[in-house]
């Protein structure tokens, strides 16, 4: 399913990567299930190797093959943005052209990290990955993972290039957000980057969200983003004050953690994460049970 010029909208799974053998392997049959779990929710697309799903672990043949394995199984049955970001220009280009290569519908990139490029870096660095990309690119700000903040002004001279047609906003700034949407228009689709602030990014003329909550409760946050997409706030605020404890709780512990602790609640996976990353506080995780026995099954 190519998305060509079509708008980026809905509700999109930020997948997490399931392991097994203590971290050492990638477990396929889990994350089957979780994508098919997806699908059967009716998602707009799932976005594997981001943050969510463990992307500075895994080995470059990982990326590609996870990337691969999710577009042959989703058939075309919802989109697949692949994250190929680096903070390395060459090897976000190299991610780039093996997920066009492999047939994912879009490509997400991160802003470079740790060595916080120039605005004008930032600009040359997407400009030269996108150029190199034969589908659809989507821009993620997220400071507080990056150390650097993708300005207005860059977004703007950004939205000019043909393939770079969305952003993923996380930096959890509404002023930012209303300028972006103000000075961009409808020259991209701007997407959430945090589940719990999507019925004020939706009121500000968000297209839609990347859900880390959706792991775990893909129909509910369907649900709700249907609700908001066809402007019925009050059924989509519904769906959404019953799910935000879930949601705060999922970032108690650096993401992945929380979410992977819910995947082992729910039976979708083992709580199997890379180092740095280990596993929640055990009391945490028990509050997150508790939290997760009140919301039942995902209904």
């Amino acid at each position: 399913m190519s998305l060509g010029n079509m708008k980026f909208r809905g509700l999109y799974t930020a997948v997490l990567t399931p392991f097994c053998d203590s971290g050492g392997r990638i477990d396929y049959d889990a994350y089957q299930r979780l994508i098919e779990r997806q699908i059967e929710a009716g998602v707009a697309g799932v976005v594997p190797c981001g943050t969510t799903g463990e992307s500075p672990t895994l080995s470059h043949e990982e990326h590609r093959k996870l990337i691969s394995f999710t577009v042959r199984y989703t058939e075309g049955k919802c989109s697949v943005i692949a994250g190929t970001g680096s903070n390395s220009t060459k090897e976000a280009v190299d991610l780039t052209e093996a997920a066009c290569k492999d047939g994912a519908d879009a490509v997400m990139l991160v802003s470079p990290y740790y060595n916080k490029p120039t605005q004008e870096g930032l600009y040359k660095h997407f400009q030269e990955v996108a150029n190199s990309s034969s589908v659809p690119v989507m821009i993620y700000n997220i400071k507080g993972r990056t150390g650097v903040n993708i300005s207005v002004e860059t977004m703007e001279r950004l939205s000019n290039h043909e393939r770079i047609q969305a952003v993923k906003e996380a930096s959890g700034d509404p002023v930012q957000m209303i300028r972006i949407k103000k000075v961009c228009g409808n020259r991209i689709s701007m997407l959430c980057g945090d589940d719990n602030i999507t019925p004020a990014f939706m009121g500000l003329g968000g297209d839609g969200v990347v859900s880390v909550a959706s792991n775990i409760y893909p129909k509910r946050m369907v649900q709700m983003m249907s609700h908001y997409l066809e402007g019925d706030f009050t059924k989509g605020n519904t769906v959404f004050y019953e799910m935000v404890g879930f949601m705060n709780a999922l970032f108690w512990e650096t993401n992945p953690i929380p979410v992977k602790t819910a995947g082992v609640l729910a039976g979708i996976c083992s709580d199997d994460l890379r180092l740095p990353l280990t596993s929640m506080n055990a009391d945490l995780k028990n509050q997150l049970e508790e939290i997760m026995k009140y919301l039942g099954e995902d209904i």
